[in-house]
């Protein structure tokens, strides 16, 4: 493995070092070095060639941290083709390429209980993680998405209306483990293919809007990915140009929750509320701002629930 990426039965944030093809102590005892070797590549090309054997720094382990010593790495046709550029996603330049492997764990941080020093540990996802990008990001769905990909390990763009308090929006999204907020505005400027420079092109976009903002979605995601969408918000139909589908292969497919319920038995939709019962109870998935409006204030309710820039749930009570 060479990148981020959490480890096969952890429950918190990892950080492996010494990935790849790399080592820093003998196999059969694991320390913590404060200098470590990797295979590092700073632009791509011929693997032969571009790619370096240099010494690192280690930074201190803390937190949720955890130092992974990797004790063997297979090259992939994937890690060739990720060095030399022409991968459907690609990291930031300089990296350590790799997604697999089986590595021990050296050191961990106060805060982690799933593993400990000497424990044999593989990647439970690729190393780079995946990004999503999606439109209502302010919406009940939004907000879980956002938290639900951050405990998962990956990184969201969150695409929302312009509105006057558009910084308190940001910073609240963030909180909530947002990687980035941007206005659809913004989404739509040819300054954001500057933006996609230093970091990989989303390979999932999540849309309940339609119209002019799917598109932007489209536009943005990586050659193979797939647009889901949930809703139409704008009541405009989702327009995808044929050089997308053809030169792109971008796949369009929708999703409706009671006809996921019809094709999956009971006992699939329990173990689901159970796996999102396991996130809140874990503190990784909140729910969105409520307001509770008594039953016979429905009129109020009602009307609070169609005002544009309205991030609050409107919740009736019955008592």
């Amino acid at each position: 493995m060479w990148g981020r990426g959490a480890l096969l039965g952890t429950r918190t944030p990892s950080l492996a070092w010494g990935r790849g093809w790399s080592a820093a102590a003998p196999c059969s005892a694991p320390a913590e070095p404060s200098r470590v070797r990797a295979l590092i590549y700073g632009h791509h090309g011929d693997p032969a060639k571009v790619v370096e054997l240099k010494n690192l720094e280690l930074a201190a382990v803390g937190g949720s941290d955890v130092h992974v010593k990797m004790l063997a790495a297979p090259i992939n046709p994937s890690d060739i083709n990720m060095i030399q550029g022409n991968y459907g996603l690609l990291p930031k330049l300089p990296a350590v390429g790799g997604n697999e492997g089986v590595g021990q764990v050296v050191a961990v941080g106060g805060s982690v209980t799933g593993v400990k020093p000497g424990d044999w540990v593989i990647p439970a996802n690729a190393g780079l993680g995946d990004w999503v990008i999606q439109n209502a990001s302010n919406s009940g769905v939004g907000q879980a998405v956002i938290q639900i990909a951050a405990a998962l390990g990956l990184r969201t763009i969150n695409v929302v209306r312009d509105r006057p308090d558009l910084q308190e929006l940001t910073d609240r999204l963030k909180s909530l483990g947002a990687e980035h907020v941007l206005t659809e505005e913004e989404l739509r400027k040819h300054e954001m293919k500057n933006f996609f420079k230093d970091m990989p092109q989303p390979r999932l976009a999540l849309n309940c809007v339609g119209g002019k903002s799917s598109t932007e979605l489209l536009r943005h995601l990586a050659p193979g990915g797939t647009m889901v969408t949930y809703g139409g918000m704008a009541k405009q139909p989702v327009i995808a140009s044929v050089s997308q589908l053809i030169f792109k292969d971008l796949k369009l497919r929708g999703f409706w929750l009671s006809q996921w319920k019809k094709d999956h038995s009971p006992a699939q939709f329990k173990e689901l509320i159970l796996t999102l019962c396991g996130l809140i109870g874990r503190g990784q998935l909140t729910a969105p701002a409520c307001s509770e409006v008594p039953l016979q204030d429905y009129e109020r309710a009602l009307e609070a629930s169609m005002q544009p820039f309205v991030s609050s749930k409107q919740i009736l009570t019955m008592c």
